[in-house]
């Protein structure tokens, strides 16, 4: 299923994959690196970390495709901006992301940066791992593939099947899977389905992007906010990077939200006034968005940590209450 979802993303016997998600224990990077090799990619074991070695490492064996999470492939790109190199100007034609929730402003965002098709691919480790899912070249959905999985979108409180287009908690019955079956397994991913006929001719279902999770969804003042949500409207902003961190802390019985973005180098000054309508414009939309008031910190370039895996988006202090 990973070599279908490499074809799916364009990849051919002959290329190059740079496979930077983690190796260990984690399923990414094992379940690429033997669904490359047998669609008779050669693979780029580099799991993740070591930045600027994986960047010398692409420009030494001229890579083709990557597969990481999509923070860091934002992380790759800015690291080469730092040593100066021109990652789009790599063989780099296709980018197979997931892992972690994405939207697609932060694809635009990979896609221009790094001068390459991004692709969304999904899975999850009590099911197979990588390879459940995967787009085409229309990036209109990933495909399911339904010979192996039967998938459902249910009202996460109740269990009621919701009809195609409607979001709700992704739910698979695996149908070929030995040794572990699972029946209506909840995922706790938050999407939407539909079995229109792609563009591309395929008649397997499709899920969205994955916009959030029943267990990272936060609950302020009585109002549901996904992370994706907040990273949909910083990355509507030329002023800010794609880094930012979601904190939560209570105020004796009252939830309060507050967002840290970085500000781009490229805008980045000391006039009190542009970064104050700055930050009134980016708390105005999210307050739009959202319908709540939260407060945001402008922060200087690279001030925020970076992330070499999953990107850790959100910091509950409520939890330790």
């Amino acid at each position: 299923m990973i070599a279908r979802s490499l074809c799916q993303a364009g990849a051919v016997r002959g290329d190059i994959l740079h496979n930077a998600y983690g190796y260990g224990m984690f399923t990414g990077g094992l379940g690429l690196h033997y669904g490359g090799e047998l669609l008779g990619v050669a693979v780029l074991p580099m799991s993740g970390g070591n930045t600027k070695r994986q960047i010398m490492m692409a420009q030494d064996f001229g890579s083709t495709l990557l597969s990481c999470t999509p923070s860091y492939a934002l992380r790759l790109a800015e690291v080469a901006e730092e040593m100066e190199i021109d990652i789009a100007s790599l063989p780099l034609r296709s980018g197979i992301f997931g892992a972690e929730p994405w939207t697609e402003e932060m694809r635009t965002e990979i896609e221009q940066r790094l001068g390459l098709k991004a692709y969304n691919i999904y899975g999850l480790s009590e099911v197979i791992g990588p390879g459940v899912s995967n787009e085409c070249e229309y990036q209109n959905g990933s495909h399911i593939n339904d010979d192996h999985f039967i998938p459902e979108v249910i009202d996460p409180d109740t269990g009621e099947v919701l009809p195609d287009g409607q979001e709700g908690e992704l739910v698979f019955t695996c149908i070929t899977k030995e040794c572990l079956p699972l029946i209506r397994y909840r995922t706790s991913d938050i999407c939407s389905i539909t079995h229109e006929v792609c563009e591309c001719g395929r008649t397997t279902p499709r899920m969205s992007l994955v916009t959030g999770r029943t267990d990272d969804m936060l609950i302020i003042r009585g109002i549901n906010v996904f992370p994706s949500q907040i990273e949909a409207v910083l990355l509507g902003f030329e002023e800010v990077e794609p880094h930012y961190l979601i904190e939560v802390d209570r105020e004796g019985t009252l939830d309060r939200l507050s967002v840290q973005v970085e500000i781009s180098p490229r805008f980045f000054t000391d006039r009190v006034g542009g970064l104050e309508d700055l930050r009134k414009r980016i708390g105005d939309e999210l307050e739009s968005v959202l319908g709540l008031s939260l407060e945001v910190t402008l922060m200087e370039p690279k001030s925020i940590a970076r992330s070499e895996g999953k990107a850790k988006r959100v910091i509950d202090n409520r939890e330790l209450n």
